[in-house]
């Protein structure tokens, strides 16, 4: 016990925070009816698919920042940078991909990335720290 919280604990909680919005999203968005008729407030029942999909955008390029600050603290090397750097840039493929010409499987697509994009980022994490 240290009786505190470590800034690289705080950086990886940070990244599933700002993970989650563009990942739930996705999945909302092609079962918007299906939120709408449970009544649960998803975005895209809230505000529109239009609406979603550009906070989609916007969500990721704060994730793709996000991801940057364990080498910026020096928590990781240049092969995480890498790989953060090209996940990044896909999921950003995906969510212009999906503003620009939406449909359902796309956004399933998308979703399925987000689960992938995740569990590849972190692997990277671990694979640097052990590479280093």
């Amino acid at each position: 016990m240290t009786n505190d919280v470590a800034p690289e604990a705080l950086i990886l909680f940070l990244i599933i925070f700002v993970w989650t919005p563009p990942h739930f999203w996705s999945l909302a968005l092609y079962r918007t009816q299906d939120y709408a008729r449970a009544g649960l407030p998803m975005l895209p029942v809230t505000h529109g698919a239009r609406y979603t999909r550009l906070m989609i955008i916007l969500y990721t390029f704060a994730l793709v920042a996000v991801s940057m600050l364990p080498y910026a603290i020096r928590m990781s090397g240049l092969l995480y940078l890498g790989a953060a750097l090209a996940l990044g840039a896909v999921f950003l493929g995906y969510a212009f991909a999906l503003h620009i010409r939406y449909s359902d499987a796309l956004a399933r697509r998308t979703f399925a990335y987000s689960i992938a994009y995740l569990a590849a980022l972190f692997s990277a994490l671990l694979v640097d720290h052990y590479w280093r």
